[in-house]
């Protein structure tokens, strides 16, 4: 018999038990898409995550006191300061996009008639850019503005509506920080919500740094911000600013530098164990339907008994019985394992007619797994009941009522 000829054979005999076949091959239509989906949701969350990680500023390196071995004045002079700013500019040079560094103090405002704490920072033109901030309206300070110790400043989107009643009324206003007049320069939002985790709150006013000095008793910068310009270069260079910080400060001064390098891994480890996990279930599924496939096709066998006897009688050898049964079950399972697929496509493709703009990576290599398993589970657990079939003795097989 060839493979054809058994293929066909077998096509025929799935056909006359139709519901039979189509409920067998359930289990792999729903474990299939399983796979597809689990890998697809797997690579989106982890898309996503890294794009939110990356969107608190890319490449980024930033550095800030952490302790010494005295708590008195000498402490002031360890805190970093806006010279060692410019020490890692030049000594970082192009190697770099930008370095900033940022000073935060407090002061009360008249909010909706009523005086709150409001959060004062300060910082230069290159802070725009390290932090990945989105202008909502208005511009952003530059460096004359800083050079000069220009009276302007930024709101952040809440505060400007909280004040004024919307970000572009804020524009050209003149508020009070610190008992002196500042005109509104413009407002801005994070371009990835840090919730309050770094220097920038929900209502926050932005100050040249070198206006801010006059406010701030002693000068630390916390944290210095450096934007690197190649990714390989962010652990080598985190290295470098840690000497330089060293280097300009007294002996036993301990400084922390961070990237987000460690965070970006820890949320690809993260998103790995998951998709493996979630792997491993969708592959329980497949296992059970396999199991189902070999139940079915034992139950045909036993079915189709006396049709075996005749087949040998006519001389039929256990080879061909053999691939007959095999390629039943491999056909349900194939059949089952490429409708799955098609339902795990189709899911994730559907959702960018429902959300404008929003495309749902696929893994060809999922896709590939896929089929290879459906395929690998149609052998397996078909070649028991067909090796079953192509054992059975001829003469019995011919009284079997």
């Amino acid at each position: 018999m060839f493979l054809g000829e058994a293929v066909r054979f077998s096509y025929l005999a799935l056909r006359a038990n139709k519901v039979r076949t189509l409920l067998t091959a359930l289990g792999l239509v729903i474990g299939n898409a399983s796979v597809i989906l689990v890998v697809t949701i797997s690579l989106t969350s982890r898309d996503y995550i890294l794009e939110q990680i990356r969107g608190i500023g890319s490449n980024m390196i930033f550095a800030y006191y952490e302790a010494g071995d005295l708590t008195s004045t000498a402490v002031d002079a360890d805190f970093v300061k806006m010279g060692d700013v410019e020490a890692v500019r030049e000594h970082l040079g192009d190697r770099i996009v930008a370095a900033t560094g940022v000073m935060t103090n407090y002061d009360r405002m008249l909010i909706a008639g009523r005086e709150e704490d409001v959060k004062v920072i300060g910082s230069d033109d290159q802070y725009l850019r390290v932090r990945n901030l989105v202008m909502v309206a208005g511009r952003f300070m530059d460096t004359s503005d800083v050079a000069l110790r220009q009276k302007v400043c930024l709101l952040t989107e809440r505060l400007a509506r909280r004040l004024y009643g919307s970000q572009s009324a804020s524009i050209g206003q003149v508020m009070k920080v610190h008992g002196l007049q500042f005109q509104v320069i413009g407002t801005f939002k994070e371009k990835t919500q840090t919730f309050g985790l770094s220097e920038l709150s929900e209502e926050t006013v932005l100050i040249p740094i070198t206006v801010i000095r006059y406010f701030t008793p002693v000068e630390r910068i916390d944290p210095m911000y450096v934007q690197v310009r190649r990714p390989e270069d962010v652990e080598p260079l985190a290295g470098m600013v840690k000497q330089v910080l060293e280097s300009r400060h007294r002996t036993g001064a301990r400084y922390k530098v961070d990237t987000l390098t460690a965070i970006l891994d820890a949320a690809k480890s993260i998103a790995l164990v998951l998709t493996i996990v979630l792997i491993l279930v969708s592959a329980i599924a497949l296992v059970i339907s396999g199991i189902g496939i070999m139940n079915i096709m034992l139950v045909t066998v036993t079915e189709r008994t006396r049709e075996i006897g005749v087949r040998m009688a006519v001389g039929a050898a256990r080879r061909d019985v053999l691939l007959q049964f095999l390629s039943e079950a491999v056909l349900i399972s194939l059949g089952g394992g490429l409708v799955g697929i098609l339902a795990g496509i189709s899911l994730p493709l559907s959702v960018q007619f429902f959300a404008e703009g929003v495309k749902i990576p696929i893994s060809i290599t999922s896709i590939v797994v896929a089929f290879c398993v459906s395929l690998l589970v149609g052998i397996v657990f078909g070649l028991l009941p067909a090796n079953r079939a192509a054992h059975l003795n001829p003469t019995e097989a011919l009284r079997y009522e």
